[in-house]
This record gives structure tokens, sequence and C-alpha cells, in this order.
């Protein structure tokens, strides 16, 4: 082809845009064709449906609606020993009385498993300058079907009976705060027990199967007046919902049988928690150490009734609650938790304890130990629910519970005891 003839023909292609079509005549050009293609092949994000329902809960703002209630009125959820069956009722809580000095609550709960119980409590927390606070609180609970495999490490799972516990308490407990981590605390009440017989027609009756040689006050209940003390170092960064900082607690409290029956005795309660944060605190390992050991006064005895316990949703999760009683108890438990994603929280975990007759057995040796996993749903950074699988040579266990599992128990509060 001759020059003036190609010439001719590369003018009409680019006045006719076919030739700027097919070559690109810039850098920037190119970006913007390579953008627009990927435009076109895009596709919105597609979510779980389990995922879904949980945005939906989250952003409608459900569990809030529910728990928020009306001038003081709302629905309180869980909060009642293991093994009763979804807990709910009505709550009257109001913490903006005397221009927010004063709270107020009192509660009714019925669970699905037939129990029951009744709370009040009120407090004044803005005396001496905002550090002391002066608390009342008063319980009446009904459990009617309560387990008991017998005293020590050794005890197994043919030896389960079940009992009635039927009690009232009632204690007034003074704080002083010197600053935002440090609370020193005494308390003063009464505790009045019940042992029952159990409806429950599967399993023998306690009384029937235990002695009172076996467990101390099947056979006759008393009254106590308690007393007690403890001290609080606590530097979490939100205490209702940690993800870093430590909490340690220890309290003392004397058991005073007023029917010299026989069953006065020293209780003393340690709870360490630590929670090292990384990842901007999306991450985290969250330990604990707790123990309860009882020393009964000369001549005297623990009553089986408010031994410590160990097994369950809130300490050793691979066995059925209430698994394993005696004079003394100790558990170990190690979480590695991390964010899922907004509101929702997963957690594989492992737990070690034992019970023991006496303090001296504390040694970390025959300990009954577990594995497992769970997820932490979440609204406003707390834990309104977490569901538990755990592991362990007896089987695996299932938890649904509304509570976090480092905060199952306020301190400096006798009126929970002793089952919490």
């Amino acid at each position: 082809m001759k020059p003036v003839a190609t010439l001719l023909i590369f003018l009409s292609l680019a006045q006719s845009g076919l030739l700027a079509q097919d070559t690109p005549t810039s850098r920037a050009q190119e970006i913007e064709r390579a953008r627009d293609a990927k435009v076109a092949i895009l596709k919105p994000e597609v979510v779980s449906a389990a995922e879904r329902r949980m945005r939906d809960f989250r952003e409608q703002r459900i569990l809030e609606r529910i728990t928020a209630g009306y001038n003081g009125f709302r629905v309180k959820l869980g909060g009642m020993v293991t093994g009763a069956g979804f807990a709910f009722g009505p709550e009257y809580f109001r913490e903006d009385l005397l221009n927010g000095s004063m709270s107020l609550r009192a509660s009714a709960q019925l669970s699905t498993g037939g129990y029951t119980k009744l709370g009040f409590e009120t407090g004044l927390h803005k005396l001496a300058r905002n550090k002391v606070s002066l608390d009342f609180a008063a319980f009446r609970r009904d459990y009617k079907n309560l387990n008991y495999y017998g005293p020590g490490p050794d005890s197994v799972l043919t030896g389960r009976s079940v009992y009635r516990l039927e009690d009232t308490a009632a204690d007034i407990l003074g704080v002083f705060h010197p600053n935002r981590m440090i609370r020193l605390g005494a308390s003063t009440g009464g505790l009045w027990v019940n042992v029952a017989t159990s409806s429950e027609e599967h399993f023998a009756k306690t009384e029937a199967l235990y002695s009172p040689a076996v467990a101390p006050g099947i056979d006759h209940q008393t009254d106590f007046w308690r007393n007690s003390v403890f001290a609080q170092i606590d530097y979490r960064d939100d205490p209702m919902g940690p993800k870093a900082g430590g909490n340690y607690v220890i309290q003392t409290g004397w058991y005073q049988d007023r029917n010299q029956l026989g069953f006065s005795f020293r209780r003393t309660d340690l709870d360490f928690q630590q929670y090292i944060p990384f990842l901007n605190k999306t991450r985290r390992f969250a330990l604990r150490a707790k123990g309860t050991f009882t020393e009964p006064d000369s001549g005297q005895q623990t009553p089986f009734y408010l031994q410590p316990i160990l097994g369950g949703s809130d300490d050793l999760r691979g066995y059925r609650y209430f698994r394993f009683t005696d004079r003394n108890m100790v558990v170990y438990n190690a979480e590695y938790q991390w964010e899922i994603f907004s509101g929702l929280e997963g957690a594989v975990f492992m737990d070690a304890g034992k019970v023991m007759p006496r303090g001296g057995l504390l040694a970390f040796s025959n300990l009954e130990t577990d594995a497992g996993f769970g997820l932490r749903f979440n609204a406003m950074n707390r834990t309104f629910m977490r569901f538990d699988m755990a592991f362990s040579h007896e089987g695996f266990q299932i938890w649904f519970k509304f509570n976090d599992f480092f905060n199952t128990r306020r301190f400096g509060v006798s009126s929970e005891q002793p089952v919490y």
C-alpha cells in the first residue's frame, strides 16, 4: 500500500473514533477502563442467615427494648441457679433516686423448672464525698431440685440424689472505696434455711441416700447470723464488659449457728481474674483462679448445703451442675476470646478444678479437667447471652446462660450464698 493511502486510512479511523476505542491514548484511560470493568462484575456482599439475624437483632435494639422497660419496670432474664431452666420475671429498678444517690431494685422470678426467687435491694451510694456506700439486700429462694452426689472428689455419677432448698437471707453491706480501683467492705445479716424433700421422682432423695454423718445438716437445719469482710482491687477497663486489666477479690465470712446445733464455721472466698488483650483488644486471653475454703469451729461441722460446689455452667463446664461438693474447692479457667463481628465473640477454653476435705490438699494434682468452645452475644459491650459446649471424661455438657462467665457473682453481698 502506498504511504499516501495508508495516511488517509489512519486519518479516517481516527476521525471515526475506532482507533481511540481500541488503542488507549493515556495511562489514565487505562485505569478508568479497568475500574469500569471491575464495577461491572462486582456483586453485593452475601452474609449468612445467622449473621443477618444477629445484625437485625442488634440494629433493631430488640434486647434494649425488652430489658429497658418503662419508668423503672422491665423484664429480668436469667440470674437463677444452674439447673433451674430459663428464668424470667418482672423487675423494678431505679438508680436515679435522690438525684442519683439512691438505687432501688425489686424482682420476682419463676423458672421453667418451677424454681422461684424474690429479691429486694436498695442503697445509698454517694456518702462521704462519694467514697462510702451503704446497701441492704434480701432474697427469698425456693430451689426445688438441687443435685447432691455425695462428698469428696471420689463421688460417682450413680450417687446422684436431689433435695429441695428453701432459704431467706437479709444483709446490710457497707463499702469504702478510696479510689476507682480499691473497695473495702463489711456486711452483717442473717440466713434462714430449710432443706426439704424434692418433688423429683426419677432420682433418689438425698435424705434417703445419705446419712447425717455423710451429709451434715440433712436431718436438722439451723439459722445463722453471719458477718463478713472483703477487699477488692479492680483495674479492668470496663467491669461489665472487660477486655483488659485485672480483678482481685478476697472475702471472709463467719457463720454463727443461732440454734447451737453444731454448724458454726468460717468461709473464705478468693476470685482472681486477669485479661490480656492484643490486636486492639479484639482478641484476648481471660484467666481466672477461684477458690472457696470453709473451716468449722472446734467440734462443729460445715452443713452440706453450705459447702462449696464445683461443676456446671459457671466453673467446671464439662460436668453436670453440683457434680462435686466438699468443704474446700478450687477451679482454674482459661479462655481465648476473639471478635467474630460486632455483637458476637467466639471463645475456646479449658477448665480445671477439684474439691477436697482439707485446704492442705491444694496442690496442682488430681484435677478434674474439661475443654470446649462457646459464643458470646453482646449488646452495648455487655454479654447478655452465652453458649458453651464443654467435653470431659464424663461426657459433654451444653449451656445457655444470660451472664458473663467471669462475672457470675458480686462479692460483698453475702445474700447470694450459698448457691449463686
